[in-house]
């Protein structure tokens, strides 16, 4: 960054480098470990799907010999793991939206979406009262600026198609081809999806793998509340007693 310039010959100055090197930390750290966090929780308070995952990865465990390490091929087989990782992402969603800008004129369930508009597909919704009770939100929605005759006001739009029974927790909804494109975007879509989306999943597939086969747990604190400061986290950081499994 401090030696490439653009076509136009131009560096980047040190406020550009800065908010690029922020961008990294947070978008290769903190997002995951958002991730992984929620998949502890989860994991704890369902433990038919934990027995599930632990089946697998112990199917992937009993080929490999002492001290050999996983491989491409073992992550691809890791397949239930991973809707369960991805049914977390859709329950507690390391990102809270994705801003775009519309590229010309369109409208959208009757709003008017004038060219060159920024708007916001937004997890926020009733952010509040659920994160009062301890939830998280469970529907996707698009927050829009609109023009009104009284000059611009948000509106929500909830999407539908994803969260058929959004209450339920169900990774079946991620087998075969999963949701339609773009209904399920934790790592965004199009040109410029998350470049870590393959690194981020090799990261969780890998935790899971070693947690499970190693230890169960529970949570110390059965109804933690959850916060977002900006991620969402759990209010005293998700203690948990670990048993390790017998040899």
């Amino acid at each position: 960054m401090l030696t490439t310039n653009d076509e136009d010959g131009k560096f980047m100055n040190e406020l550009d480098i800065a908010n690029k090197i922020l961008g990294l930390l947070i978008g290769g750290h903190d997002t995951t470990s958002s991730a992984c966090t929620f998949i502890l929780k989860y994991l704890a308070e369902l433990p038919d799907v934990y027995d599930k995952v632990y089946n697998e990865q112990m199917e992937i465990g009993k080929k490999k010999s002492p001290g050999e390490l996983l491989n491409w091929d073992d992550i691809q087989k890791m397949k239930y793991s991973w809707n369960v990782a991805c049914e977390i992402l859709r329950l507690a969603p390391p990102l809270q939206g994705t801003f775009k800008e519309a590229l010309t004129d369109f409208m959208y369930t009757g709003f008017t979406i004038p060219k060159g508009w920024k708007f916001l597909r937004s997890n926020l919704d009733k952010l509040q009262k659920q994160l009062a009770a301890g939830g998280w939100p469970l529907f996707r929605r698009i927050l829009i600026a609109v023009k009104t005759s009284g000059g611009r006001r948000l509106a929500t739009v909830p999407r539908t198609g994803i969260s058929r029974d959004p209450l339920k927790f169900d990774p079946s909804r991620f087998d075969g081809s999963g949701p339609a494109p773009y209904m399920f975007v934790p790592f965004g879509g199009g040109p410029r999806m998350c470049p870590g989306k393959e690194y981020a999943r090799l990261e969780i597939l890998v935790f899971m793998h070693h947690l499970v086969k190693r230890f169960k747990w529970e949570k110390v604190i059965p109804n933690e509340k959850i916060i977002v400061n900006p991620m969402p986290i759990l209010e005293k950081g998700l203690p948990v007693c670990l048993y390790p499994h017998k040899a």
